[in-house]
């Protein structure tokens, strides 16, 4: 890193987007990404469909409990 960096020139919310949604980047173990994407493939689904699908029902399951 440099010990200064020159902001002179910066321009505040250049890429800021209101509204824009933030995607979070979940990464799964390899044993189960490799099992949910062979389910996925049977069902002819996207492995993010699938996981969606689970933990919408996780959360379903949940919130039952509190």
């Amino acid at each position: 890193m440099r010990r200064e960096y020159n902001f002179s020139k910066a321009v505040r919310g250049k890429f800021y987007r209101k509204g824009a949604e933030l995607r979070l980047p979940i990464y799964l173990d390899s044993k189960l990404q490799s099992k949910l994407e062979r389910i996925a493939r049977r069902k002819g689904k996207d492995v993010g469909e699938m996981v969606s699908q689970l933990l919408r029902k996780d959360v379903e399951f949940l919130e039952e409990l509190t």
